[in-house]
């Protein structure tokens, strides 16, 4: 049976002769330090083009200690999201169709077979508070690779997992201990990147290698959505998100893509990105009208109002997630992912590309943002709701711009530009869900109003309420560009 459990740890480089600090200068005050010592071996499941490892996730078959068993290891965020399965038993090493069927969409349909077996000799200290909650783990790695057909390496390394009573300053604090004693980030995400990927080339470098490790990061959130989606949970949010990043950096950036290459994609992530706002506005505007709802005193609430919304839009939503997963198995999003993939083993640049440098990409980055304040300009004048929503959607281009060009402009400039144009996007998105909830009510309205035992008059209270939320949006929109 699958479980799953979030991680989150933070990694080490150090020298074979680091000298670990003592316990007692990495636990809290008060707190205990327990040890204990074992040997792990865990075989590395990929296809042979490593495109789970290009995802930025991992599976591996592990043997020697309380973790033996079947993980499968995708980005959440910060953290990473472990997918386990027991063992099982006798000697087969083929990855069990439970967790195939998880990574059929990373994976691209591809075979997955062993691809390295790392042995690690892991000293763990389990730091714990002084009442014995442990706030971290930490792994002290010694490291020995075995890989097909060629010599093995070995490395040391330390890992700091956070543990239930810890927090992110624990893990904070125990970084700048150990980087205090000679320590340093680690420059691979994974064991197994480091193993199969220590010596490898980045396709892009320098202005370039700066937009292709942005659309990259927002690939991995796409595909560790497959996954999930797969699980049956819930990335719409996150994967949606990483869409509008993506698209928005083919657009403001688009100088430097394959004019056509370009299109395709944007046009079929944003049919992807369509499929997934289904069921995404019907999460919304359930949450949104429960909490209205809350607040309206008993006497104005008349008939099953709660069971109509919650009836009407939870069958949507459902049926919207079922075309999603139908879609998940057919060939037009296979043929996104199989795009994407591309565009990570190299972005099919133009002919100018090669001459854009950061100058040029802060360029046009400053360019969405220019064009972000004349469309909020212009929609305030108007006050027209197509015109607001069109704000919105270039104040989000400059939000994403800023993002991508803030090692190139510094942290300063690149906070101050992602505030401006965050404050753009929340009060339009507010906008935007008060007139999109308003359509709605008016129908679920019309709805109860023709339904013996129903009643259409809380529809139009809570209508009102959404026209108003509208009016006060765009006031703010108005106040904050004056």
């Amino acid at each position: 049976m699958v479980s799953i459990q979030t991680e989150r740890e933070d990694k080490f480089d150090v020298d074979s002769d680091f000298i670990l600090p003592a316990d007692d200068q990495l636990v809290p005050n008060g707190g205990s330090a327990e040890t204990s010592e074992v040997e792990l071996v865990s075989t590395y499941f990929d296809t042979e083009d490593l495109d789970l490892l290009q995802r930025g996730i991992t599976v591996r078959r592990r043997r020697g200690d309380a973790d033996t068993g079947w993980h499968a290891k995708v980005p959440a965020d910060k953290a990473r999201t472990e997918i386990r399965l027991p063992l099982g038993s006798g000697e087969d090493a083929s990855v069990p169709d439970e967790l195939a069927g998880l990574l059929v969409g990373v994976s691209l349909g591809k075979q997955l077979g062993p691809v390295a077996t790392l042995t690690s000799l892991r000293r763990l200290h389990v730091l714990a508070d002084r009442d014995g909650g442990v706030v971290a783990e930490l792994a002290d790695d010694s490291v020995t690779v075995d890989l097909p057909g060629a010599d093995g390496h070995t490395w040391r390394e330390v890992e700091v997992e956070l543990g239930p009573a810890g927090s992110e300053s624990v893990l904070k604090q125990v970084g700048k201990i150990l980087q205090a004693a000679g320590a340093r980030p680690g420059s691979h995400p994974s064991k197994f990147h480091r193993a199969v990927r220590s010596s490898a080339e980045p396709v892009h470098t320098g202005t370039i290698g700066l937009v292709a490790d942005y659309l990259n990061e927002q690939t991995q959130a796409i595909f560790a959505g497959d996954v999930y989606l797969r699980r049956g949970m819930d990335p719409i949010h996150s994967t949606r998100v990483a869409i509008r990043r993506y698209r928005s950096t083919i657009r403001v950036f688009g100088d430097m893509f394959d004019e056509g290459r370009a299109s395709v994609l944007d046009t079929e992530l944003s049919w992807y990105a369509g499929l997934l706002g289904e069921v995404r506005d019907r999460q919304v505007q359930r949450a949104r009208f429960a909490e209205s709802l809350s607040e309206l005193p008993d006497y104005l609430v008349l008939g099953p109002v709660a069971a109509r919304i919650e009836n009407d839009l939870l069958a949507e939503q459902l049926r919207f997630r079922a075309v999603v997963a139908t879609e998940l198995d057919g060939e037009r999003y296979r043929a996104l992912l199989e795009e994407l993939a591309e565009w990570a083993r190299g972005l099919p640049l133009a002919p100018v590309a090669s001459k854009i440098d950061d100058d040029d990409l802060d360029a046009l980055a400053r360019k969405a943002g220019k064009k972000a304040r004349k469309r909020v300009a212009a929609a305030t004048s108007s006050a027209e709701d197509e015109a607001l929503h069109r704000a919105r959607k270039a104040g989000k281009r400059a939000r994403y711009a800023a993002e991508l060009v803030k090692p190139i402009v510094g942290k300063k400039e690149a906070k101050a530009r992602i505030a401006r144009y965050t404050n753009v996007q929340e009060i339009l998105g507010e906008h935007q869900d008060a007139v999109v909830a308003a359509a709605t009510l008016l129908e679920l309205g019309r709805k109860a109003g023709v339904t013996p035992g129903e009643n259409g008059f809380t529809f139009g209270l809570l209508y009102a309420q959404e026209v108003h939320a509208a009016a006060a949006a765009r006031a703010a929109m108005t106040a904050a560009d004056s």
